[in-house]
């Protein structure tokens, strides 16, 4: 994974960032990858998940999407438009405010649930392959305190930066 000028100046296997950067890619290169023919990459049938399995305890809307996924608005409106225009999903407005649509999955989406949800599982397992439960819960403790940390708002960055430095 390192070169030798990168081992000798160790910045390769001592960056976090980098580490997380290219996992970021090898999980995009994953997720864009259709699956037998289904018609969704890996991030297409996350959110597709997260809709169906949501969707049976509470309605479920865009901002929750958002919230979910950590992405931004103009992600989740794009991602959900080519949900919809597959035919995965359709948006219903809502009785108390006709501006508010809930995402619905649709009889498309509920008949291939248990395909969606096996894939997932197999890239799970995948990705987790000889991976101890102990290695596990420390990586996501530590991951989850890096989102933390990025997620500060932009004065406590500038304030965190001073005594960082």
């Amino acid at each position: 994974m390192c070169t030798e000028a990168e081992k000798s100046g160790e910045l390769c296997c001592k960056s976090a960032g980098r580490m997380v950067n290219i996992l970021s890619n090898q999980l995009k290169r994953r997720f864009l990858v259709p699956d037998d023919g289904n018609e969704l990459t890996m991030l297409q049938r996350h959110m597709l998940h997260f809709i169906i399995v949501g969707s049976m305890h509470q309605d479920i809307f865009q901002k929750d999407v958002e919230a979910e996924f950590q992405i931004r608005k103009s992600t989740a409106t794009g991602i959900l438009q080519l949900l919809e225009k597959k035919g995965f999903i359709c948006r219903e407005s809502v009785e108390r405010d006709g501006r508010l649509k809930r995402v619905v999955p649709t009889e498309k989406a509920l008949a291939m649930r248990e395909r969606v949800i096996q894939s997932l599982r197999c890239a799970e397992t995948q990705m987790l392959q000889g991976i101890s439960r102990e290695d596990l819960d420390t990586c996501m403790q530590v991951l989850a305190q890096m989102s933390r940390n990025l997620s500060c708002k932009e004065q406590d960055c500038k304030e965190q930066e001073c005594r960082l430095t």
